[in-house]
């Protein structure tokens, strides 16, 4: 077996495909923060595709740690050379193993900022960009502001403070580069964040301006912030998989990745001192991004909701396992056709009915083995921005609700704790406490759980709504999913 570092590399057998490129004449053009499974699926694959095309050759990646969660991704990128598997796995069972070369640098800021805050000040350093999931933008989910009473935010606030967080790093990178004479980089979000970028703009404006409102306004001014839609399913990586990589294709790698083969970036493209030649790797540049981004998220997102909560409560713990249950795609694709679609703009160059079938696919792939548990997780975060406003928009116009309104009846039982088995489900929450609690009342209160303001907003004042998640919510109950299910078809 041959342990994965620069060395090994001329000695992998085939099938694995490795940098066909000369890693030692690779400079690093962007720094991105949040070197997870998704990042080196997506962005990092699709700069190593460029790569071996012969382009790109300025634009590797200096990857950033800066939680302590982060010091184990240090350790195996400064083992491995900063090389990783990225491994396909087909809904046929087969599978494609790729060494990914393009992540040439790790540094973990808690060891010494200070290396970090000087790489991107440096004039080489294009593009900064981030997958730091939702919690890592710092803001209310209530009211969307920035959270200045962060303790982290605060300490970094403080004259002279070693920053701790993202926005005191990016923000003093800033800083020297406008006090340097240099322009700024671009910001580039790679999370699944509805307006991403504008998102980064917000929150990091209003960093730097409690810092120094001259620079705040200066990166207002200056600094790009493209919004991105962003997409493939990369689930957990396990020992399992590491023990298949190392049995099938030989390869000792500490921290591979495994993903779907499907893959989609649709970018803005508004960068202030160049970018590399994304489209040359198939990522879609367009001049407005929101289109895609409503789709992927009323379709793909909420769809996942759709199936976590029913699938779970029935006893299936993995995406494939849900997705292949006839009553639960045929629901998917009643939700998608008749509740998500009325509710999207146009979007140049997809085809919907294409594109909703292949989501099917997509969750039935077996191989893939996503956990319903992750998609049940942070439910009181995905719900309010990927459901909600199909219901809000639907209510407004007219349009059927009672399959997004069983979604929320569904997560409320799922809230329960327990499934149609009696088996405990770990709900994973950031308001599990009060979550929980007002789903043990709705036996006897039926509005309970959709009483939650902050969630919910005035939902539970709207009739035709409570009437379509109570009806749900009482044949969950009585019935259990299947049924329910079943009653909704016969609704259709």
């Amino acid at each position: 077996m041959q342990t994965l570092s620069n060395s090994s590399l001329p000695g992998m057998a085939a099938p694995v495909a490795v940098p066909s490129y000369d890693r030692t004449k690779l400079t690093a053009g962007i720094v991105h923060f949040g070197v997870g499974g998704f990042h080196r699926a997506h962005q990092a694959m699709y700069l190593d595709r460029l790569m071996n095309a012969g382009l790109a050759h300025d634009w590797a990646i200096c990857g950033v740690g800066v939680l302590p969660g982060d010091a184990r991704m240090k350790q195996v990128m400064d083992s491995q050379d900063c090389l990783y598997t990225l491994v396909v796995k087909n809904p046929d069972g087969s599978r494609e193993a790729r060494v990914i070369g393009s992540i040439i640098e790790y540094l973990f800021a808690p060891d010494d900022p200070e290396p970090v805050i000087e790489k991107m000040a440096s004039e080489q350093i294009r593009i900064v960009s981030l997958t730091v999931t939702e919690g890592g933008y710092n803001f209310h989910h209530v009211t969307g502001d920035f959270n200045a009473e962060n303790p982290d935010v605060i300490h970094d606030l403080q004259p002279g403070a070693a920053p701790k967080t993202t926005f005191g790093l990016v923000t003093e990178a800033l800083a020297r580069r406008r006090e340097r004479g240099l322009a700024p980089f671009t910001v580039m979000s790679c999370d699944n964040i509805q307006g991403n970028g504008d998102v980064a703009r917000k929150m990091f404006t209003a960093f730097a301006s409690l810092k120094d409102p001259g620079l705040g306004g200066w990166i207002a001014d200056s600094v790009p912030f493209p919004n991105s839609m962003v997409d493939r399913i990369t689930p957990v990586t396990t020992d399992d998989d590491r023990a298949a990589i190392a049995g099938e294709f030989g390869v000792g790698d500490a921290w591979p990745v495994v993903c779907e083969p499907f893959e989609q970036w649709v970018l803005e493209d508004h960068f202030s001192l160049g970018r590399p030649p994304f489209d040359d790797a198939g990522v879609q540049l367009v001049d407005d991004v929101e289109p895609y981004e409503l789709m992927k998220l009323r379709l793909l997102n909420a769809s996942h909701q759709g199936m976590c909560y029913f699938g779970y409560l029935a006893g299936y713990r993995y995406a494939h396992e849900a997705a292949q249950d006839p009553l639960i795609a045929q629901f998917l694709l009643d939700y998608m056709d008749r509740e998500a679609t009325p509710t999207l703009q146009p979007v140049p160059g997809i085809d919907l009915g294409s594109y909703k079938r292949t989501l099917i696919e997509r969750f039935s792939n077996q191989h893939v083995r996503d956990t319903l548990a992750r998609l049940c997780a942070e439910s009181s975060d995905r719900i309010p921005k990927w459901l909600l406003p199909v219901i809000r928009l639907n209510l407004d116009n007219g349009g059927e609700i009672h399959r997004s309104a069983a979604i929320v009846a569904s997560w409320a039982r799922y809230a329960e704790g327990t499934d149609e088995q009696g088996n405990p489900i770990d709900v994973v929450d950031r308001l599990k406490e009060p979550l929980m609690a007002a789903a043990a009342r709705q036996l006897r209160e039926p509005l309970a759980f959709i009483a939650n303001r902050e969630v919910f907003g005035d939902l539970a004042d709207n009739g035709r709504f409570v009437d379509a998640y109570a009806r749900v919510l009482d044949e969950l109950h009585s019935d259990g999913a299947a049924a329910a299910l079943q009653s909704l078809a016969a609704r259709s």
